[in-house]
């Protein structure tokens, strides 16, 4: 995997300036890391937005140099394309199966998922998002779901995605899956910058504990370079840039599959978060990038 660049590299990030960083980022990015949350929205979309064939090949295009994955996030809405479209450009998909309390709206998005399975196109299936977080469905149904995708694309390692310490609070989830997907966010955790990646990588053994042997890939992870603190954690354009080097060389050199939050900045992400919301791409709202001058 990616972590050719850095297997053999020793690199103390703290101790580089800000132009040295950038270097680092664009070496990282140009030898490929190994994933990047992807959503095509532009500028005045979000969710309810309908997505175009042509806008999705438009916005893989411009991160297609640096990555070997992409992570989307739902089976609806056009995003359901998604996985195609990046197979013919030789990526790998993690498929985001959006579930929330709609149940209805669930429904497709499960049988788009298993669709798009059946077609070749899903290397890897999450099912639901950070819904125990959000405490839209009991433990068993969540479960449920999980079990359903697991017989409907056999062969395709099936996970969901939550927060690293979830998966502590809720066993009968992590063994329903066949790979965990641990979010690890120190900068929602109001940790400090300096301290980051210390914390981040004990986000991601406690979820390898639980884990009991499966695999776990960190499918979120990522520093806001604009808006408002929370608490310790800072958003700066050095802060942020310094996460994403330190990040990918750990896991790089420890083979840990990492999907970055995420591939551009995006506007509607204000509502939900405030104004850090806005500020996660690693290319900007028109895919300039920000990091690897």
């Amino acid at each position: 995997m990616s972590g050719k660049y850095y297997r053999n590299k020793q690199l103390n990030a703290a101790q580089l300036t800000i132009p040295q960083l950038q270097a680092e980022a664009k070496s990282l990015l140009d030898n490929k890391i190994h994933g990047l949350s992807f959503s095509p929205y532009i500028a005045g979309q979000g969710p309810g937005t309908q997505i175009t064939e042509e806008q999705i090949h438009q916005r893989i295009q411009l991160i297609l140099p640096y990555v070997e994955w992409i992570r989307t996030f739902s089976c609806t809405e056009g995003n359901e394309l998604i996985p195609k479209i990046a197979a013919e450009y030789g990526l790998k998909t993690m498929v985001g199966v959006w579930l929330d309390d709609n149940f209805a709206n669930n429904e497709k998005e499960l049988q788009n998922a298993i669709k798009i399975a059946q077609a070749g196109h899903a290397d890897m299936l999450a099912v639901g998002n950070e819904v125990m977080l959000r405490e839209e469905m009991s433990e068993q149904q969540l479960v449920d779901y999980i079990n359903r995708a697991k017989q409907g694309a056999p062969g395709i390692p099936v996970g969901y995605v939550d927060a690293y310490f979830l998966f502590e609070d809720h066993p009968p989830v992590a063994e329903a899956c066949d790979v965990i997907f641990a979010n690890c966010y120190p900068f929602w955790e109001g940790y400090p910058a300096e301290h980051a990646l210390t914390y981040m990588k004990e986000m991601y053994h406690r979820a390898v504990k639980v884990a009991n042997g499966k695999p776990v890939v960190i499918s979120e992870t990522g520093w806001p370079d604009q808006g408002s603190p929370d608490r310790a954690a800072v958003p700066s354009y050095e802060n942020a840039l310094r996460y994403f080097v330190n990040a990918y060389h750990w896991t790089q050199k420890e083979d840990i599959p990492l999907f970055y939050f995420s591939s551009f900045d995006e506007d509607w992400k204000v509502a939900d978060e405030g104004d850090v919301g806005a500020y996660w791409g690693v290319l900007d709202k028109d895919g300039k990038h920000k990091y690897a001058k």
